[in-house]
Formats: structure tokens, sequence, C-alpha cells
């Protein structure tokens, strides 16, 4: 399958996952939301531009957006974590390794332990950029803290499952030519 065609059906997939389950569930000890559609940005390949990283990533957003009748609350989060994607790939993983090996991140191009600091801190700023603007206040400071760490916790747990539930091959890039 090519890749173009696996994102479009990982785009199609993460939506209704978000949109007509997950949100679904009601808030788990009264704040806690699991999330997981933003593995869709953190999936894309190592190679895609950041102005199309980006782009995608907005029109992701705003597609949850649409979902859940949320005026820009996913689309602003994405785009934040898609800007800074690249420089959080280029801290974690040597340029003459990973990226040029592999197409996309994953356990194995990246390694299992950059690869959860990768998702971690991602995750985190998703979620504290998600909850900041649905409040747009801190309001209590702890308590702001506790729904970023509860929302984060839930969503590793889910990344870490779809890891372990739909194994991605690692497909080396080959060289043409």
């Amino acid at each position: 399958m090519s890749p173009f065609l696996r994102n479009i059906i990982r785009f199609i997939l993460f939506i209704f996952l978000q949109a007509f389950v997950l949100n679904k569930i009601p808030p788990l000890h009264q704040f806690i939301k699991p999330y997981i559609y933003f593995l869709f940005i953190l999936w894309l390949p190592f190679g895609t531009s950041r102005s199309l990283l980006m782009f995608v990533a907005f029109f992701f957003g705003l597609t949850m957006d649409y979902f859940t009748g949320t005026p820009g609350w996913h689309a602003a989060p994405c785009v934040l974590i898609a800007y800074l994607r690249p420089f959080l790939l280029n801290v974690l993983i040597p340029q003459d390794t990973a990226e040029v090996n592999y197409a996309e991140p994953g356990f194995k191009s990246m390694g299992v332990a950059p690869y959860t600091v990768y998702v971690f801190i991602l995750t985190f700023i998703h979620h504290a950029y998600l909850v900041l603007i649905q409040w747009l206040q801190f309001g209590n400071f702890f308590f702001f803290i506790g729904k970023v760490a509860g929302t984060t916790a839930i969503s590793m747990l889910l990344v870490f499952i779809t890891e372990l539930l739909f194994v991605r091959k690692a497909r080396a890039r080959v060289n043409a030519a």
C-alpha cells in the first residue's frame, strides 16, 4: 500500500475513532478525557516538509473540530505539535540513522526510549495547549496540571495499546538511484 493511501486511511480512522468512540466516553474522574487522534500527526513520515506537515495538521485539526463542534480547539494544538515535531526529532535521533533508514517514526526506527520521549513530550504539549484553550485561563493551577497530567497519562496508555495492536512495519528506505 502506498504511503499516501495509508495516511489517508489513518486520517479517517483516527478522526472516526476519536469522534465516535472516545468522545462518547464520559470524562474519567470528572476531568480526564482520552485523546488519541493526534497520533496521526506523530506517525507522518520523516521526510514530510514542515509546511506540508503544518498544513496537514491544520486540516486534520479542523476536521476534528468539525466533528466535535469546537471552533479551533483541536486545530491549534495539532499545528503546534506539527511545528515542534521536526525540532524534537532532530534532538532525539541522530541524523545519520533512523531518518535516513526508515520512512516514519516508531519503536523500530527510533528505538524504544527516544520514541517514548518523543510521544510523551508532544502528547503533553498537545494536551496542555488544548486544556488551556478550553479554559482560556489557568484558574486553579493544580487542577490545570492535574487535568493535563491525567489526560496525558490516559492518552499515553492508549498510544501504547495502539502501538501494540496495530503493529506498523518499519519499512526501510531503499536507495533507488
